[in-house]
């Protein structure tokens, strides 16, 4: 992992790299799942065939996304990035596999895989923090993902009738905290622009 001098405020530094394609990368990754999020509630539901193929993209993009992340910023630096790529897509197949059995069974696997990957967001958010600071809701959304897994683990084994819209609302906040992560970002550059001397 990257290490920088960590300022008092939790600011990053003069050396800090530029957070240009980090803010580009987190309003790609909303993007993507406020329209998953609406096909799921829209479509997915009563199209069994479109609700499979949705079920599996959802963490093969993740692990596309984490391994072009991990790409971009070096891989040696980018650990909790490649073991997020590697989860993801293990994920991807055993939700395939699942999908042969039951929803349950797909949720079940869906609430492993939230508790594992936001562990490891929240530890990117930590490093990433001393780099360009405003990773507060990245850290936030990773335990919230720990949370919300061991919920969907939970649910999967009781009697209550499962779907895609199931899983939706965790995708939707994943995709908020996206969102106010790009945003907090650009708020944080354009401030530190503003103090710089002319």
């Amino acid at each position: 992992m990257q290490t920088q001098t960590l300022t008092t405020d939790h600011q990053p530094t003069a050396t800090a790299p530029s957070s240009t394609w980090l803010k580009g990368y987190y309003f790609i990754r909303f993007a993507v799942a406020a329209v998953w999020v609406g096909l799921a509630f829209a479509l997915a539901k009563n199209m069994p065939q479109l609700t499979a193929v949705m079920l599996v993209a959802y963490p093969a993009w993740d692990a596309v996304a984490n391994l072009a992340d991990a790409q971009r910023n070096g891989l040696a630096q980018s650990k909790t990035q490649i073991f997020n790529f590697a989860v993801s897509t293990v994920t991807a197949i055993a939700i395939w596999v699942a999908l042969g059995k039951s929803i349950n069974a797909v949720v079940e696997v869906f609430g492993v895989w939230a508790s594992l990957s936001g562990i490891l967001q929240l530890a990117t958010g930590v490093r990433r923090w001393k780099l360009y600071g405003a990773q507060w809701a990245m850290i936030l959304s990773g335990a919230q993902s720990a949370l919300a897994g061991a919920h969907f683990m939970h649910r999967a084994n009781g009697t209550e009738l499962l779907s895609i819209t199931t899983i939706a609302p965790y995708a939707a906040f994943g995709a908020f905290y996206f969102l106010v992560s790009a945003v907090w970002l650009a708020v944080s550059d354009a401030r530190r622009k503003g103090e710089r001397p002319a």
